[in-house]
């Protein structure tokens, strides 16, 4: 059984939807401290310009409190109007904005929730099923290292294969799980061009809002398998 744990990013690029598509069990971290400045609550949309960073900002954020205890502020206008007038004229847009308008005006606020959301409902979305939980919900002890808790959330659920973004690669070592008896991997995306609106030269590592107002679901889950394990 494959496992993978992150925090819950806000439409984060493709390479984290491979990450959760490549798990057979996908654990959303959300009772970890929340990093300020970090993904958890913007990404980068792609206008004619290049890069256009979107935020939804936090009510009094805070490093010293866990994810799951945030809340989002409630007004998203500006956010939705900026995503609304760059992708406009995307051929997906008439499927894609409502999704988004759903999921960000979501009358439950908490951060843990809506940002899994961003994750869960793209997966809905194009017809394939996510097993997930939350950290939050385990019972595991929450005072060991960040590698012992990993251990103890790969046990809980049978895992004899864990897998991590590739930019964790200095966090873990595969010497170390195997003593576990625990195959440890790390996804590699391929960046894989398609037709972008706001530009005629492919830019990766957008928001999956590129992707998802740009691409077909069939296109989308061709994009998904677009990885290697390393």
């Amino acid at each position: 059984m494959i496992l993978a744990v992150m925090q819950p990013y806000l439409f984060p690029y493709i390479g984290y939807y491979q990450l959760a598509y490549h798990s057979d069990m996908f654990i959303f971290y959300d009772d970890v401290n929340y990093i300020k400045g970090g993904y958890i609550n913007r990404n980068n949309i792609l206008t004619k310009n290049g890069f256009q960073l979107f935020t939804i900002p936090i009510i009094k954020a805070s490093s010293f409190k866990k994810i799951n205890e945030l809340s989002f502020q409630e007004d998203t206008r500006k956010i939705l109007t900026s995503i609304s007038q760059t992708y406009s004229k995307a051929p997906y847009f008439s499927s894609i904005f409502p999704l988004i308008e759903k999921i960000l005006n979501d009358n439950n606020r908490n951060v843990a929730h809506i940002t899994s959301r961003s994750i869960i409902e793209v997966f809905q979305y194009i017809g394939l099923k996510l097993y997930h939980d939350f950290s939050s919900k385990i019972n595991y002890n929450r005072e060991n290292s960040a590698q012992e808790k990993i251990y103890e959330l790969c046990k809980i659920n049978n895992a004899d294969k864990y897998v991590n973004a590739y930019g964790g690669m200095s966090l873990y070592d595969k010497d170390e799980f195997k003593k576990r008896n625990i195959e440890l991997g790390f996804i590699n995306s391929i960046p894989t061009p398609y037709t972008q609106i706001n530009s005629n030269e492919f830019i990766k590592n957008a928001s999956m809002i590129d992707i998802l107002m740009n691409c077909s679901k069939d296109e989308i889950i061709n994009q998904l398998n677009n990885y290697t394990v390393i």
